[in-house]
């Protein structure tokens, strides 16, 4: 079983955000799927090295996780055109970035 503290938004956020005083966070979309109803949100931050924003969603369990659950995957075989940057990770030697001109894959 999984401590759902260490999955809370806000553990999600300042994990794979790293937010500071200097570089805060924003929530710039949150809604429901429209595969399965299940809540979303889009948090965004920006610095010197540009924005970058990560889906967050919520899991049966009450976690919160940068993947939608297993049953909602399955579904995505088609993703909606954005108009700004929507996906942004930098984790270790790993770095994904959607632009205005790419779909989004979640």
């Amino acid at each position: 079983m999984q401590n759902t503290n260490e999955q809370s938004l806000r553990c999600q956020v300042e994990k794979w955000l790293a937010p500071t005083h200097a570089i805060p966070v924003h929530v710039t979309e949150f809604s429901r799927t429209r595969w399965g109803g299940r809540r979303y949100v889009c948090v965004e931050t920006s610095s010197a090295d540009g924005a970058r924003a990560l889906f967050f969603f919520r899991h049966d369990d009450g976690s919160w996780c940068v993947f939608p659950p297993t049953a909602d995957r399955r579904k995505l075989t088609t993703v909606r055109p954005v108009s700004r940057v929507v996906a942004a990770a930098s984790y270790g030697s790993f770095h994904y970035a959607a632009s205005s001109h790419e779909p989004a894959v979640l």
